[in-house]
């Protein structure tokens, strides 16, 4: 099973996408992003488990709650950005 990051701008919108998500029954954690991901200046990403990924995206635009991009880390540990 895989984990996903989301990458907000700031820790704020951060914690705006996790309450969001909490509300909607997802699960998740935000933390400082990880140095691979911080090329586009994102200081935060919220973490979470692979079958939440899609209705958590989906939550946070109906929200309007704004995020960079989404990343997948397999279980192979390799990482590579989704669409979504």
């Amino acid at each position: 099973m895989g984990i996903y990051f989301i990458t907000v701008r700031s820790v704020t919108v951060g914690q705006q996408a996790e309450n969001v998500m909490r509300k909607g029954g997802i699960s998740c954690s935000l933390q400082r992003t990880p140095k691979w991901m911080e090329e586009q200046g994102c200081g935060y990403c919220l973490r979470l488990r692979t079958a939440d990924v899609t209705p958590a995206v989906q939550l946070l635009r109906v929200a309007q709650v704004p995020f960079r991009r989404v990343y997948e880390q397999g279980s192979d540990g390799e990482v590579r950005e989704v669409r979504l």
